[in-house]
C-alpha cells in the first residue's frame, strides 16, 4: 500500500451514483439535504465528517437502507456497470425484498465493529459459506467452498480447514475485521460500503486492514465508499473525498486537493484537529462552523511541546514494581516496573492485547489478583480498591473509554458527578454542590449542565462530564483509558487540550492509555511501550519518538497514518 495520497487521472464511468439524496425523520425534520456523489470501479471515495454529519446515513442509503425513524424523501441511487444485469434504475424505488438481494451481493457492507458482522456461535468458514449460499453464488457446494478458501486468502488470512473451523473469539480484532471484509467481498460485489472499519484498531492492525481494502478495490475493480472522520486514514486509502457537515456536502474533490488545498472552513477545521507526530500544532477547542461563523484556527498556533510543560516534580508519586498477572497459562503482565513523578503525564502505548489497560486497572485497584507492588506517595497500596483507604481511592481516579456507557442514563449530570463525594461521606449537600460546580467549570461545561441527563449531551460533552466526576475528589493521579478513541478528531482535540490544561492548573499526574501514538507529543512527557505484557521501551516522549530502541516501537511509528 502506498503511503502517499493515491492519484489516478483515469476517468471511468461510475458504478454507483447518488444524486440529490434527501432523508428526513418520520416527524418531518430533514437530515440529508440533497447529497450527491459518485463511486467509480477500482477507486475509493472517502465520506468524511463528524458524528451527526449524515455520512453513515448517506452510506446506508446507497444500499437502500434507512435506520428506524428515517425515510427517503427525494433523490436517486443508481447502480450500473458490473451490476447492470441486476437492475437498471433507482435502488430506492425497489421493494425491500429486492433491496435485500442486492445487499451482500452487488453491494456489501462492513460495519465499524467486527463483532456486529460475525456470529459468535458460528465458525468463520461457515459464516462466509452462508453468505455465498444466501446469494446463490456458484453452481455447487464445491464452488462455494472453493470461494470461501479463496476469499480468506484475498484478505491475507490463512484458509486451511483448521483456520476455517475457528470461532470469532479465537481471532484478534484485526483478524475479525478481515473476516468481516471477506464476508463482504465473498460474492464479488460491485460496491463495498465501509463504515469506520478501523476505528478502535491499533495502528499496526489498522495498517493491515487499510492495505487489504486498497488491494481488493484495485485488484478486483471494486468501488469503495469509506466512511470516516480520520483524515490521516483518508490520505492512505482514498482517491477522492466528500466532506459533509450537518447533512450537506461542503467540499468534494481529489484527495490531493481536499487534504492539501482545502477550500471550506470546516475542512480546515478537521485537518487542524488531526494530531501530528511532531507535536508542533496545538490541538484545541474549535468553534462550531456555520455559514455565519468563521472557523477559529486555535489549533494552528505554536505551543510548547507537551513533554516540556508542566515540569514534573522530582518527587515520585507512583511506583510500580514487578507487576505480574496471568489468566491460566496466559501471562497478561510479565514483570512491569516504572515510576511516575508528581505532575508528570505518561503514555501507556501498545496494541490490543499488549496489557496496557490491564496494567492501568491494577494501578487503580480495579484488578486485584496481581502479584508485585503498587506504591503511592511512598505507601503500599492494597491490590483492590475495597482494601484501600478512602484517601487512597480518592487519590487515583479512572476515566473509562466509552463516553456513552460511563454515565448512568437515569441520573442527571449533577447526580453522577456528585456520587464520589456522597460515597466519601465527608461533606454536606451544599458543599458537595459547590464542588460539583467547580468540577464542571474545570471541564468547561458549567452550571447549565447540572440538571441535564447523558442523552442531552454530545459524545465529547459526556466525556467531559466523566472527567469532571473523576476530578471532583481532586485526585493526584488521573488514569485515562482510551478516552478519545470513540471521539471525532475535533472532539478528540478538545479533550486533549482540556486534559493538558487541567494538568497545568492542578499539577496532577496522568497515565494516558492509548494505541494512538500520534497523540504522544500532545499529551505525555514520558512513554512506556508494552508488547505482550512486557515493558519493551521506557523514556521521555521526545527520546522515544526520535530514537526508538526496540523494533516493536519502530514498527508502531512506521504504521502511524500521516499526511
Amino acid at each position: 500500500m502506498s503511503t502517499s495520497v493515491r492519484e489516478d487521472t483515469t476517468i471511468t464511468m461510475p458504478v454507483l451514483s447518488a444524486e440529490e439524496l434527501r432523508i428526513a425523520t418520520t416527524s418531518g425534520d430533514e437530515i440529508l439535504h440533497g447529497v450527491s456523489f459518485e463511486l467509480r470501479p477500482g477507486k475509493v471515495l472517502a465520506l468524511v465528517g463528524e458524528s451527526g454529519s449524515g455520512k453513515t446515513t448517506a452510506g446506508l442509503a446507497c444500499m437502500g437502507h434507512f435506520r428506524q425513524g428515517l425515510v427517503n424523501t427525494g433523490g436517486t441511487v443508481r447502480l450500473a456497470g458490473a451490476a447492470e444485469t441486476v437492475l437498471d434504475g433507482n435502488i430506492l424505488d425497489l421493494p425491500e425484498s429486492a433491496r435485500r438481494k442486492l445487499r451482500g451481493g452487488a453491494i456489501s457492507y462492513v460495519p465499524q465493529d467486527p463483532a456486529l458482522s460475525l456470529n459468535p456461535a458460528m465458525r468463520i468458514g461457515d459464516q462466509i459459506l452462508e453468505v455465498l449460499q444466501v446469494h446463490g453464488y456458484g453452481s455447487s457446494e464445491a464452488d462455494r467452498r472453493k470461494r470461501t478458501a479463496e476469499v480468506l486468502a484475498e484478505v491475507g488470512l490463512e484458509n486451511d480447514a483448521s483456520y476455517q473451523r475457528r470461532y470469532p473469539h479465537q481471532l484478534s480484532g484485526g483478524q475479525q475485521q478481515r473476516v468481516g471484509i471477506a464476508m463482504a467481498f465473498a460474492c464479488r460485489p460491485a460496491v463495498m460500503v465501509l463504515d469506520e472499519p478501523t476505528t478502535g484498531l491499533d495502528v499496526t492492525t489498522q495498517a493491515l486492514v487499510l492495505a487489504t481494502i486498497a488491494q481488493l478495490a484495485e485488484r478486483h475493480n471494486v468501488a469503495g465508499l469509506y466512511i470516516t472522520h480520520d483524515l490521516a486514514v483518508v490520505a492512505k486509502i482514498a482517491d477522492d473525498v466528500v466532506v459533509m457537515l450537518s447533512g450537506e456536502v461542503v467540499e468534494k474533490g481529489p484527495t490531493s486537493q481536499v487534504l492539501y488545498q482545502p477550500q471550506h472552513a470546516y475542512t480546515r477545521k478537521l485537518l487542524a484537529s488531526v494530531p501530528d507526530l511532531a507535536g508542533k500544532r496545538r490541538l484545541g477547542r474549535v468553534a462550531a462552523i456555520t455559514d455565519e461563523q468563521p472557523v477559529v484556527h486555535r489549533q494552528f498556533t505554536e505551543a510548547r511541546p507537551a513533554q516540556a510543560a508542566p515540569a514534573a516534580s522530582e518527587r515520585t508519586l507512583l511506583e510500580v514494581a514487578d507487576l505480574r498477572l496471568a489468566y491460566g497459562s496466559n501471562q497478561v503482565l510479565d514483570g512491569i516496573s516504572f515510576t511516575l513523578g508528581q505532575g508528570e503525564s505518561m503514555m501507556l502505548l501498545g496494541e490490543s492485547g499488549s496489557g496496557k489497560t490491564t496494567l492501568s486497572r491494577c494501578v487503580a485497584g480495579l484488578n486485584d489478583d496481581y502479584a508485585g507492588s503498587v506504591r503511592l506517595n511512598g505507601g503500599d497500596l492494597a491490590a483492590g480498591t475495597r482494601a484501600r483507604t478512602a484517601e487512597q481511592r480518592q487519590s487515583i481516579q479512572y476515566v473509562f473509554q466509552s463516553p456513552f456507557s460511563s454515565l448512568n442514563p437515569r441520573r442527571t449530570i449533577c447526580e453522577s458527578v456528585e456520587m464520589p463525594l456522597q460515597m466519601s461521606g465527608k461533606m454536606g449537600r451544599k458543599e458537595r454542590r459547590r464542588r460539583v460546580r467547580e468540577a464542571l467549570d474545570q471541564v468547561r461545561l458549567g452550571e447549565s449542565y447540572l440538571d441535564r441527563r447523558p442523552r442531552d449531551l454530545s459524545g465529547g460533552e459526556r466525556q467531559r462530564a466523566a472527567i469532571a466526576r473523576a476530578l471532583v475528589n481532586a485526585p493526584s493521579l488521573l488514569v485515562c483509558d482510551e478516552v478519545t478513541s470513540a471521539l471525532d478528531v475535533s472532539v478528540q482535540a478538545s479533550i486533549i487540550d482540556l486534559l493538558r490544561s487541567l494538568q497545568h492548573e492542578s499539577g496532577m499526574s496522568m497515565l494516558f492509555v492509548t494505541h494512538n501514538i500520534a497523540l504522544a507529543r500532545h499529551i505525555s512527557q514520558r512513554m512506556a511501550v508494552l508488547q505482550d505484557g512486557r515493558l519493551v521501551e521506557l523514556g521521555s516522549t521526545d527520546t522515544v519518538m526520535k530514537n526508538p530502541q526496540h523494533s516493536y516501537t519502530r514498527e508502531l511509528l512506521a504504521n502511524v497514518p500521516t499526511f
